[in-house]
């Protein structure tokens, strides 16, 4: 998508922190983080939310929950526990219509985040 802000990301268009990468998943640091670690993961397939997912692109979540274990590992918070987030829609909070998950972690979470 032209107007996609991570698509851009993956096309190299725009900057961004990247901390993984394979040729189905890339993950970023979010520029505006509300923990120590909060990496944003995406396909590098345009889908805009997880209502969008269909039966030939839904195996694209088992790269992305894989690639989360790998950036857990990596960033040290794998052991003590972290938080993945997705948010489907406008009224759930998503702002970027490309589907992605919030890793979150290096703190403790406490049992919700509102």
């Amino acid at each position: 998508m032209d107007n996609c802000i991570f698509c851009k990301i993956i096309n190299g268009q725009i900057p961004a922190a990247v901390v993984y990468e394979d040729d189905r998943v890339i993950a970023f640091k979010d520029i505006n983080p509300v923990a120590p670690v909060h990496i944003i993961i995406i396909p590098r397939e345009h889908i805009a939310s997880v209502n969008d997912l269909t039966v030939e692109n839904a195996g694209v979540l088992t790269d992305i929950f894989l690639a989360a274990q790998k950036i857990a590992e990596k960033m040290g918070i794998a052991d003590k526990g972290y938080r993945l987030i997705n948010n489907c829609g406008a009224d759930a909070g998503q702002t970027v219509f490309h589907m992605h998950f919030h890793l979150l972690g290096g703190i403790v979470l406490g049992p919700k985040i509102i």
